[in-house]
């Protein structure tokens, strides 16, 4: 498969190229600073420079040409202002759904965040609206005609993935490393398993591949 990821030198977007790269996949990872090109490689992944916050869907859609599955693992990131909370997390996973439909790509796996529907409308605090346009991208992406997944991880850790998961349409609160969130798209793509799912993730004692093949669709 060609999977082209969004957010390309993200830590989930480097252990998803690595782990795409090593069974024989080809991960491009859209990256904004061409800078960031040689972690990527050393990923195992092919770097295409593109800024989502310029480019508009029928041209991604061009630089989309001969993938068969997309991810969206783009974010603002921690110390973003509100407005790029906006512009990347909720406008940019809009875009790639739209440039996927124009290129004909069917499969579409979204990272997103626990908790993203329990945001409140008034406030302004910036991690609100980060978690308003989290519920908004993932809204768009389940009304659309199209193969998705959309993953919502407890809290990121950095510690090495166990393989091991807990997968539920409310988990409760919990960690889980970005390895195994890695692995959780992987096997999601690569099986084609947990379509048109919407799930929290966190460490559990369930194999990944098991866990994702009982989510309720």
């Amino acid at each position: 498969m060609r999977i082209a990821i969004a957010g390309g030198h993200g830590a989930i977007a480097l252990h998803l190229e690595k782990l795409l790269s090593d069974q024989g996949h080809e991960a491009v990872a859209i990256i904004r600073n061409p800078e960031q090109a040689s972690d990527v490689l050393a990923a195992g992944g092919i770097p295409v420079v593109i800024d989502l916050e310029k480019v508009d869907a029928a041209t991604l859609a061009l630089d989309l040409a001969g993938v068969d599955a997309v991810v969206f693992a783009a974010g603002a990131g921690p110390n973003s202002t509100a407005e790029r909370k906006n512009t990347v997390d909720r406008d940019g996973a809009i875009l790639l759904a739209d440039a996927a439909e124009g290129a004909g790509i069917r499969h579409y796996v979204l990272v997103s965040s626990m908790g993203a529907d329990d945001f409140d409308p008034e406030s302004d605090d910036v991690f609100q609206i980060y978690l308003a346009a989290k519920a908004a991208a993932d809204a768009n992406l389940r009304e659309r005609d199209l193969d998705w997944t959309i993953i919502r991880p407890g809290g990121l850790t950095d510690e090495p993935g166990t393989g091991e998961v807990t997968l539920a349409e409310s988990t409760g609160r919990g960690t889980i490393p970005r390895q195994d969130v890695a692995a959780l798209i992987a096997a999601a793509l690569i099986d084609g398993i947990a379509v048109r799912a919407q799930f929290e993730a966190i460490s559990g004692d369930t194999p990944i591949r098991k866990a994702l093949a009982a989510v309720r669709y």
